[in-house]
């Protein structure tokens, strides 16, 4: 864990003294760190040890929890179902291999980015988790299921049953289990989650905290570089995306190039997007553009048209998440980013 030892202190004092809620919602902007905050909370719960404030990190519970592996801690995380089957049962399986090799690959590298904007907490979740639920302790006490990304678990027409019954287990927990569920968009909740939980704010952390983490856990040293740290705006998880974006700059630097070439440029970059199936690389490309622009903005001349332009590849990567087309996208952001140039030159 990296900082939060504000909220640590004040999780760890309501778990001892038995007033830590069943249904809790961490919220904080993306990547401020509040799924490892939730994953630091159900190490808490079930540690056989725990010292004051902490887990002990060295019972076997905490090992396992450490390693991802504990069998009463379920994290659910949103994916992109490849595979389909009408059998309800085989598509319950098919999102627990989906979640299976995601665990899988986060042992191997705990530092992950965000997911694509294709994917979701599909109904097959849902009755996964429901699965779950109904299972008796495998070690005994504490059973926490973290549900991150909560803001992409989407209702689907037919399928109510399960999200009721997921809204019942929400009001009323079974004893000794906690819901530890996290969102960066709460306006995007379900209302009637949300007032099932019980809800906590998760603070950026200090620039000397990112600039730690820089040091200490990536690859690439940028710890040196004024511009990242505070470009982070206390959420580790950005650095962690910065790290590993290179394909998404080299890429927004195309693109930016290629549309303030002119109209048949702007169109010829739009086309050469990805299609549906592949929006992680067109979010990687606005990532990387908005690098980019937030440099020409710092650089100084007009910035009235930049600071728009910025504006607009933001709305549009929401956009990216739902059911539009990357290439049309594309078409509109490449007026955007002209506009910018030429209120520049």
């Amino acid at each position: 864990m990296y900082g939060h030892e504000a909220a640590r202190r004040r999780l760890a004092e309501a778990v001892v003294n038995q007033r830590l809620p069943q249904t809790l919602l961490l919220e904080g902007p993306a990547g401020v760190g509040k799924q490892r905050l939730a994953l630091w909370l159900a190490q808490l719960l079930v540690c056989e040890r725990p010292r004051p404030g902490d887990p002990c990190g060295e019972c076997q519970r905490c090992t396992l929890a450490l390693k991802l592996s504990h069998p009463d801690i379920h994290w659910f995380v949103p994916f992109e179902l490849g595979a389909r089957s009408a059998d309800a049962e085989r598509q319950v399986d098919l999102a627990e291999e989906a979640l299976g090799e995601i665990m899988a690959a986060r042992r191997e590298d705990s530092l992950y980015e965000p997911p694509g904007g294709m994917a979701a907490h599909p109904m097959a979740s849902v009755r996964l988790l429901l699965r779950r639920l109904a299972l008796t302790p495998a070690m005994g006490g504490a059973r926490v299921f973290i549900l991150g990304d909560a803001e992409r678990l989407r209702p689907q027409t037919g399928l109510e049953t399960a999200a009721n019954a997921l809204l019942k287990a929400l009001e009323e927990p079974p004893p000794h289990l906690h819901f530890i569920l996290t969102a960066a968009d709460t306006a995007a909740l379900l209302p009637t989650i949300l007032s099932r939980a019980v809800r906590m704010r998760v603070p950026r952390v200090p620039d000397s905290v990112v600039t730690a983490f820089a040091q200490e856990r990536l690859e690439r040293d940028i710890s040196h570089d004024p511009m990242v740290i505070s470009g982070a705006a206390g959420c580790i998880g950005r650095l962690v995306a910065y790290g590993s974006s290179a394909t998404g700059s080299a890429a927004g630097r195309r693109f930016l190039d290629g549309a303030r070439r002119g109209r048949v440029e702007q169109l010829s970059a739009a086309l050469a997007q990805p299609p549906f199936e592949a929006r992680g690389a067109f979010t990687e490309l606005l990532d990387g553009l908005l690098e980019h622009l937030r440099a020409e903005a710092r650089a100084g001349g007009s910035p009235q048209a930049t600071v728009a332009a910025i504006a607009r590849v933001l709305e549009l990567r929401t956009l990216a998440r739902g059911n539009v087309n990357p290439q049309l996208l594309a078409a509109v952001l490449g007026e955007a980013v002209t506009t910018a140039s030429g209120e520049r030159q």
